[in-house]
């Protein structure tokens, strides 16, 4: 009724308008203009209806932002929902999804059940499912939602037994000829028994196309037993008023590594450099740690006679090609590590955080070596007083080589962290 209002005044005006010329013009049916008197009642009227007609388009005007909820998923059969479960990624066959669950949804009759093995069937010790649209599309197809004025997703989740641990959830991200034009991510998230209500902030994002709706992926170092899940009510919607997080320094101690399992852990080992096929690594090697229950055991064979290193990454195999993905760790005056050799006198020839390049590089680089380890754990340190650290995916790194280690070796690494 509201938007009909300002027409059913325009029809009262135009009637209130004929009554106050004839009754002005005193019989000027016969005249051939109007007199002063109603001229000037004519204008004063077509001023008002003026006035009224641009209440009117004022009201009529179509808001700058969303009415509706905008659902990914509600319930499995709910005609509303958008986007498709359909990206799988990592070791696929370590995933199970119901979307049909039926036990103890949030809302509505059913929710969406995930398991996660754990198991490494492709051999990748992570797994993740992207919503696409269209179903299977990694950016080689035209497709998506043009998302704005939406400014935050939100969804449900909670755990089987609780400690469930999503290394992080996402929107956006999908690259291809035809890529999202938006990328964020929350995470990690340590989920409990009981729902639970999650936001990701997208107020000030591009969300002009969007094809990978949603996304949620974990790894079997946070979850050494694999996961068991549920999500529900995942939808875009408008919260007025709703700013732009701030990105802030990050506090210290600022963690790459403590205990496998530990969702403190930021970084991946995931930028293998030279050699390859020479390293083995273990971030879960129980034997003589330094403290807790787990270190990193790392084997070089030397097989290839070059080089071989690992870059600790932010996110996983960011060589340079992911916009806004650094860590600022501004506040951050030395990195310490302990570290020792499986004999006794295995070289590195360099430990060192920084350094990547490509679009979206490191802020700086800064490093230590070569040493030459004991087979006592010792603490080593790398000062990074002075440097610029507003920017920083590649978090930690080792490199060696088999001039100095022929025979290869084998050496541990455990409590990497800025402080």
């Amino acid at each position: 009724m509201k938007k009909n209002l300002p027409y059913f005044l325009v029809i009262a005006a135009l009637i209130f308008l004929i009554i106050g010329v004839l009754s002005s013009g005193k019989g000027a049916l016969q005249a051939t203009t109007p007199d002063e008197d109603s001229a000037e009642q004519l204008l004063l009227a077509q001023e008002s209806l003026d006035a009224i007609v641009s209440q009117g388009e004022e009201q009529d005007a179509a808001p700058s932002f969303p009415q509706k909820l905008f659902n990914l998923y509600t319930d499995s059969s709910a005609p509303d929902n958008r986007y498709a479960a359909s990206g799988w990624m990592g070791d696929t066959g370590d995933i199970v999804v119901n979307e049909q669950h039926m036990e103890n949804p949030h809302s509505g009759t059913t929710c969406i059940k995930i398991g996660y093995t754990a198991k490494g069937a492709q051999g990748k010790r992570w797994a993740g499912v992207y919503w696409q649209d269209p179903v299977n599309n990694w950016g080689e197809m035209k497709g998506g939602y043009d998302l704005t004025g939406y400014n935050k997703l939100t969804f449900w989740a909670r755990g089987e037994t609780g400690g469930e641990v999503i290394e992080k959830f996402k929107v956006g991200g999908v690259s291809g000829a035809y890529p999202d034009s938006v990328e964020v991510v929350m995470g990690p998230v340590v989920l409990d028994t009981e729902w639970k209500k999650y936001s990701i902030n997208l107020a000030g994002q591009d969300l002009s196309y969007v094809s990978g709706g949603f996304c949620w992926v974990t790894n079997s170092r946070l979850n050494p037993n694999g996961a068991v899940f549920y999500l529900d009510d995942i939808r875009f919607e408008y919260e007025p008023n709703l700013q732009l997080e701030d990105k802030k320094a990050e506090e210290v101690p600022f963690d790459v590594y403590t205990e496998r399992t530990s969702v403190t852990n930021h970084f991946i080992p995931s930028g293998w450099m030279g050699d390859t096929a020479d390293l083995d690594i273990k971030d879960g090697w129980t034997a003589d740690p330094y403290s807790g229950t787990t270190c990193i055991r790392i084997v070089y064979s030397a097989a290839s006679s070059r080089w071989a290193g690992i870059f600790w990454q932010n996110p996983e195999d960011n060589w340079g090609q992911v916009k806004e993905a650094g860590f600022d760790l501004s506040a951050a005056k030395k990195l310490t590590l302990w570290a020792r050799g499986e004999k006794g006198g295995e070289r590195i020839d360099e430990f060192k955080i920084g350094g990547i390049s490509g679009d979206y590089p490191d802020s700086d680089v800064a490093g230590i070596g070569p040493i030459m380890l004991t087979p006592q754990w010792q603490q080593y340190t790398i000062d990074l007083a002075g440097k610029d650290l507003s920017y920083v995916i590649g978090g930690f790194c080792f490199s060696l080589n088999a001039k100095y280690n022929p025979e290869g070796c084998v050496f541990y690494l455990d409590e990497i962290r800025y402080e």
